[in-house]
């Protein structure tokens, strides 16, 4: 007799999966379990009214495949049958893709979700070791990434399952330590009266602490956008802007210390996301692994985690893959989550 865990391993193929963002959107279709997946051109949310436009021109009309089933990861909590997402208008209303898309099933999770389905296989060469430490196989892990926001998903191992654990972690607090920290902190820009992690550790969060470091020293930004805060400091060519992105490495390494001891990380932190891929070299300067060692009582503890920069180029697409191919492999929780023609 088949029991429900048999039933949620059942996924008809072809499946279309996708990775939606707050800026982008990443599609590609699996034919089988063991075909590499048909990858689109990835899409500007910005350029769609709504996600259904988006699949129907961009993808199903672009192709004779017949997609049974689909499985996305949103950026955003899965919390009704009209998931919105945190950073883009777009509204997934899984029911209706069902009747519009003649589909037998939707599966939508969490988008960092799906980057801790891709951290319990990527391979040394999807992975760039920041640091010592070694991973220790079966381990828990962490992922998260600043990108439109801060993703922040975990990994547990546990009953020959590999287990997400999807959340809202990079809205946390951060707070200041150091005497250039409070110098800086009563500028940057608050959300509801404090200082979360993902007012600093995003795209515009970056922008927030280079104004703020301005502020603190009387200064009048030159920059408004993070791609030329991040450009003017990885060359050293405007010395408020390299301070940011270091003070950038410093508070990411203090918030991925404090998400390793949450799950006792042993199998390593993954950075994941195009930022953390852009400023490895600063990120492999001491300020990172400093902040991410220096949680006393337990810095000898976190010495021996390892932490990555996840280079894969579209690591949340490997992971709904990788759970596609082999559900049963993964301990998703699809209860609220899965829609049934």
């Amino acid at each position: 007799m088949s029991n429900s865990k048999d039933q949620d391993a059942i996924i008809h193929f072809p499946i279309l999966i996708g990775d939606i963002g707050g800026t982008n959107a990443r599609f590609a279709i699996l034919m089988d379990a063991y075909a590499q997946p048909k990858e689109f051109p990835v899409l500007a949310t910005a350029d769609f009214e709504t996600i259904e436009d988006a699949i129907q021109t961009k993808i199903l009309d672009k192709t004779s495949i017949q997609p049974r089933s689909a499985i996305f990861a949103i950026a955003g909590p899965v919390d009704s049958d009209e998931i919105h997402l945190t950073n883009c208008p777009w509204i997934v209303r899984p029911k209706q893709m069902i009747k519009d898309f003649f589909l037998d099933d939707v599966i939508v999770l969490n988008d960092f979700e799906a980057q801790a389905l891709a951290a319990a296989s990527l391979d040394t060469e999807h992975r760039h070791a920041i640091g010592g430490g070694k991973i220790e196989h079966h381990a828990s892990r962490v992922v998260l990434g600043p990108g439109t926001g801060l993703g922040v998903a975990g990994l547990v191992y546990s009953r020959h399952s590999w287990i997400p654990v999807p959340g809202e972690g990079g809205h946390i607090d951060l707070g200041p330590r150091t005497d250039r920290d409070f110098a800086i902190f009563p500028h940057l820009k608050r959300i509801g009266g404090r200082v979360s992690a993902e007012q600093i550790l995003c795209g515009s969060g970056l922008v927030n602490l280079y104004t703020a470091i301005c502020k603190a020293d009387g200064q009048a930004p030159v920059f408004s956008a993070p791609h030329e805060v991040t450009a003017a400091g990885l060359d050293g060519a405007d010395p408020v802007a390299s301070e940011a992105l270091s003070l950038f490495a410093t508070y990411l390494g203090r918030v991925a210390g404090d998400l390793a001891l949450v799950f006792m990380a042993r199998g390593g932190v993954f950075l994941a996301g195009g930022i953390v891929q852009k400023i490895i070299p600063v990120l492999e300067k001491p300020e990172f692994r400093a902040a991410f060692e220096d949680k006393a009582p337990h810095g000898a503890l976190l010495k021996t985690m390892p932490t990555f920069v996840v280079t894969h180029p579209l690591a949340a697409l490997f992971g709904l893959a990788s759970y596609a191919r082999t559900p049963i492999r993964f301990g998703v929780a699809t209860e609220g989550r899965r829609w049934r023609a």
